[in-house]
This record gives structure tokens, C-alpha cells and sequence, in this order.
């Protein structure tokens, strides 16, 4: 059971809206989404910079691996979980979803930004002179490493909010254990 009640989202609310344009985008409402309804701030926030990501630079299947790269690192089963989902709905091979876990990618440029992407969690943004050459060694323009950084940014609220609120989890599940 979530530590925060979960929003109805057909509940008059300030979420409603909210919550509303997630079911048209997703067909369904998922128990992370009514959970952070209790704050339309926090939700409302969080959406607007999916949203923003999504028409960015960064190719879905990137920031999908991102976010299970991401996910691992931070212990948050129910991000790893849906996002492992959304991968493989965007069509990432089962090894790629599982090697994404451990920041790793048959393509080299992926792995590049997942590794970035890892470094700059373990280094909380303090990534080394050596982690910031390799990623602009590997082809990342500027914008694509701030989008890396928003992406990551995005991923650690989620987790972080996954995991204080012990979300019930509404997708397939996959074990942090590797």
C-alpha cells in the first residue's frame, strides 16, 4: 500500500485535469500519476517537463534506456518497472532493456549517454573532466547532453518520489536483483 493516498482520478479536483490528459495519452492512469495528484503542482511540474523531453533532441528509445539505467541506480523498482514496459513499447530488444540496467548498449553512442548518465547520478552532477570528454567523443551535442542531464534530473524526482511513496506497483514487474 502507497505511504500517499492515491487521487480518483475521476474525482473533482485540480489534478482531474490533469490526470484526464494522462488517460488520453496513455489509456489508463497509472498509480504513480494518482499518487502524485495529491500535489497538481508536483504532477502538473513533472508532466510539463516529460512532456518538454519528449519533443526534445534524444530518441525515445534513449530516454527509455536512460530512465532504466536511471531507475537501477536509484532503487526504484516501480520506475524500473514501467519504464522497462515503455521499452519495450517502443520496440527495445529484451538484451537492450537489460543491458540499459547496467548502463550498457550494443550501440556505442547509446551506451556513451548511459554511462554519462550513470556518472552523473553517482557523482550527483559532478561528473569528471574525463566522463564530460567521452560524452562529446561519442558525438553528444550540447544540447543533446543538457537534454541527458533534464532527463536524468526528471528520472530522479520520479524515483525519489517512487520510493518515499511506496507507489503500488501497476506494472509487469522487474526485480532491481539482477
Amino acid at each position: 500500500m502507497s505511504r500517499i493516498t492515491a487521487v480518483d482520478p475521476n474525482a473533482a479536483s485540480k489534478a482531474k485535469e490533469l490526470l484526464d490528459a494522462v488517460k488520453a495519452q496513455l489509456g489508463r492512469v497509472p498509480n504513480m500519476m494518482k499518487v502524485m495528484a495529491q500535489s497538481p503542482a508536483a504532477l502538473g511540474g513533472m508532466l510539463s517537463l516529460s512532456s518538454a523531453l519528449a519533443g526534445g533532441t534524444l530518441k525515445p528509445e534513449l530516454r527509455e534506456q536512460i530512465a532504466i539505467a536511471v531507475s537501477q541506480a536509484n532503487s526504484c523498482e516501480y520506475c524500473l518497472s514501467a519504464h522497462t514496459a515503455m521499452g519495450k513499447l517502443r520496440g527495445l530488444p529484451p538484451e537492450e532493456l537489460a543491458a540499459a540496467r547496467n548502463g550498457d548498449s550494443a550501440d556505442p553512442k547509446a551506451q556513451a549517454a548511459l554511462q554519462f548518465a550513470l556518472a552523473i547520478v553517482a557523482e550527483r552532477g559532478r561528473v569528471t573532466d574525463g566522463a564530460f570528454t567521452d560524452i562529446r567523443e561519442a558525438g553528444y551535442s550540447d544540447e543533446e547532453i543538457a537534454e541527458i542531464v533534464a532527463n536524468v534530473a526528471l528520472m530522479i524526482f520520479t524515483n525519489y518520489f517512487n520510493n518515499v511513496a511506496q507507489t503500488k506497483l501497476d506494472w509487469p514487474l522487474v526485480s532491481l536483483e539482477k
